[in-house]
């Protein structure tokens, strides 16, 4: 069974168990803000249902609540950022407005964050450069857990699902264009909400402990773990791998390996962004003009299907912001059953939860 939870009560809640969870000022808020966007977008793998994993690791102490972003290496236009195991909804932001300053400064800033906690959808990274005015790229990986996806020939998992994130300013005519992706053929979270849903995955998605192809999501669930793929085949293998290079290296946060792995349930990533103004590169009139006219030429190819207009990067995450923002947010009984567990967890009683949902 799935619920639907005003956007506004879901906010609420997430930010009432972050602050029984030690959580102090603006970090309930901006936690909350950030997770229930990601279920506003569809984007329900990166939702509220990341909550009660970031609260057990709270519990244990791989979590810091509170923690700032600080400047550990410093070169002018390029900074190397340390977020302290901080909620990355804090850590992200204060990542990008570092970046963003002296991208205001320099024109171009890469900022390498390291050691996060999970900085969520990354897509929400770029997103804050592209209202500042600003292109964007974003490598990153992860470190904390055991691997989740295998390399391209590789039937053992070898990383996680290392996103490819780019971000582009809004014009008078277009909206900002975001391209947020997984290199594996899903996010983990997409798995983990098939399992919630009691749901099988598509084919060519996951191998089971046995290199075996599976459409189980209880595979990676259950020893021996399995392993999702990478999208495209080669392809996304060799993008993975490379954001696994750029963010672990250059951050030095380090990239996954055996003697790397950690035995614990943290999620903390290492990301490499690249920040652009480009009004030091080209006339602001000629960014709009050949962006709207690119935008409008791409979408006026006929469709396959005449139900389905062509879409550009960022457009299907506005229309489900829409119609979840007038519908609600669903939740599926087991991932609101972990939310509850969670309040009672710090001690926000489930009751109460339930009576903040109605």
């Amino acid at each position: 069974m799935t619920r639907r939870i005003n956007h506004e009560k879901l906010r609420g809640i997430v930010a009432e168990i972050c602050t029984h969870g030690g959580s102090e000022g603006e970090e309930s808020r901006l936690v909350a803000e950030n997770l229930v966007m990601a279920n506003l977008m569809g984007h329900d793998s990166h939702g509220v249902g990341m909550l009660p994993r970031y609260i057990q690791c709270v519990l244990s102490g791989t979590l810091n609540p509170n923690a700032a972003a600080t400047i550990a290496v410093d070169s002018g236009a390029l900074i190397v950022v340390d977020g302290n195991a901080g909620y990355g909804q804090v850590i992200g932001g204060q990542a990008m407005d570092f970046g963003i300053e002296r991208a205001k400064q320099h024109g171009v800033a890469i900022v390498a964050t390291r050691n996060s906690f999970h900085l969520c959808r990354i897509g929400a990274w770029a997103e804050r450069c592209a209202r500042a005015g600003f292109i964007s790229m974003h490598h990153t990986n992860v470190m904390g857990h055991k691997p989740l996806v295998a390399p391209y020939g590789g039937s053992q998992p070898r990383y996680v699902t290392n996103p490819y994130t780019v971000g582009l300013p809004a014009t008078e005519e277009s909206p900002m264009t975001v391209l947020d992706m997984a290199t594996s053929v899903v996010a983990l979270g997409k798995v983990r909400v098939a399992k919630n849903k009691g749901e099988q995955m598509a084919e060519g998605v996951l191998l089971d402990g046995y290199g075996k192809p599976s459409t189980d999501p209880n595979v990676m669930y259950t020893e021996p773990f399995g392993a999702a793929l990478p999208f495209g085949g080669h392809k996304g293998g060799g993008l993975a791998l490379m954001n696994e290079l750029l963010a672990g290296i250059l951050s030095g946060g380090q990239t996954m390996r055996a003697e790397t792995m950690q035995d614990s349930d943290a999620i903390i990533n290492n990301m490499l962004s690249i920040i652009i103004d480009p009004a030091k590169l080209i006339d602001n009139d000629f960014y709009s003009e050949e962006l709207d006219a690119t935008l409008k030429w791409v979408k006026s190819s006929k469709p396959i299907d005449p139900d389905k207009p062509v879409l550009v990067p960022g457009e299907p995450e506005q229309l489900s912001k829409a119609e979840r923002e007038a519908n609600g947010v669903p939740i599926d009984d087991n991932t609101w059953e972990e939310l509850l567990a969670a309040g009672d967890s710090v001690g926000f009683g489930r009751n109460r939860i339930t009576d903040m949902s109605i």
